[in-house]
């Protein structure tokens, strides 16, 4: 069993930035791929980002290339998204997500494929 607690989400500005943490405890972080999530009201749940338990391999939705970055601390147990130059497109419940892998450089793209969720964490950016 693996918990996933998210955190940094808040009110922001076109323009700015925001980094979004996701605490997991519980199992082996280091062994399972993770994933970034989001929700606007109204919406389904979409793919924002993924990385793979070997740090370096990561893959994003098109429409978050160039302005986020998904990294992960495996020592540290914590997953982040650092978000900038945000849009109020972005605005969103974001949520964490993991899974394990047989490999290392094995990444997921689809809510489906996660096994542990976490409660989501508020980002609101105004125009």
């Amino acid at each position: 069993q693996v918990q996933l607690v998210e955190s940094g989400g808040g009110l922001v500005q076109a323009g700015g930035s925001l980094r979004l943490s996701c605490a997991a405890s519980g199992r082996t972080f280091s062994n399972y791929v993770m994933g970034w999530f989001r929700q606007a009201p109204g919406k389904e749940r979409e793919f924002v980002a993924a990385i793979s338990w070997i740090v370096g391999r990561t893959y994003y939705t098109d429409s978050v290339k160039g302005r986020f970055t998904i990294s992960r601390d495996n020592a540290e147990n914590t997953l982040y998204l650092l978000m900038n130059s945000l849009k109020p497109e972005d605005t969103a419940v974001y949520y964490c997500a993991a899974r394990s892998a047989p490999y290392g450089n094995t990444l997921y793209y689809t809510s489906a494929d996660y096994k542990y969720w976490g409660q989501g964490t508020q980002v609101t950016v105004s125009s």
